[in-house]
């Protein structure tokens, strides 16, 4: 990795480019090193210099993706908000300000979060499950619990929200992703959620 990461930014940049838009077509298991190699227009041998195998590409990405993704709402956060939904909202927003300036990586982490390839699937799993635990501490460290009615488990109702993102995603194609379409239904979801769990008092 550190002959590609020590590449001039230009050149490094194409490379990923490519490399997130043919795996985001075509999944792990049908995209070639060659399919990356000739959008990025270099050998395929370069490919096997930089990063050793097609694999440690493909995880490779996925890290540099949820690094870009965390760094964003770290940055951005506002971590004085105590309301659960408000905080759910403001890391929604930063992770789709991400994807709009990064086109290519919706598809491709879709892609992932669904990749059944027996080569890479427990490797993917380990590694969401390290944006699985950012994604509750940013939900839930100095989160207003008594909001919520008696018996309403706060992280019963993220996983719903999580359900739902992941069924919106499931049954779109990518190409057709509309980011402000997705999160305006997303919200209209929460306020149903919100309306429903919340005290009267909090609505």
């Amino acid at each position: 990795m550190d002959k590609f990461l020590n590449l001039p930014e230009e050149k490094k940049k194409r490379i990923v480019d490519a490399a997130l838009k043919s795996f985001g077509a075509n999944g792990y298991k049908k995209t070639s090193v060659s399919d990356i190699a000739k959008a990025a227009d270099i050998s395929k041998a370069m490919v096997f210099h930089y990063f050793g195998t097609k694999k440690d590409l493909y995880l490779y990405l996925i890290s540099m993706c949820t690094d870009i993704i965390v760094n964003e709402i770290n940055n951005g956060f506002d971590s004085t908000a105590t309301d659960f939904f408000e905080r759910i909202k403001q890391s929604s927003e930063l992770k789709a300000s991400v994807m709009k300036r990064h086109t290519d990586i919706p598809a491709f982490l879709i892609g992932a979060y669904f990749e059944s390839d027996p080569e890479v699937k427990s490797d993917i799993t380990s590694l969401l499950a390290v944006g699985d635990d950012y994604r509750d501490k940013i939900a839930f460290d100095g989160m207003d619990t008594s909001k919520f009615k008696e018996g309403i488990d706060p992280k019963l109702v993220l996983k719903m929200l999580i359900w739902m993102a992941e069924g919106y995603s499931s049954q779109l194609p990518v190409s057709t992703l509309d980011l402000d379409v997705m999160l305006k239904e997303f919200y209209e979801c929460m306020d149903l959620l919100r309306n429903n769990f919340y005290k009267e008092e909090y609505l």
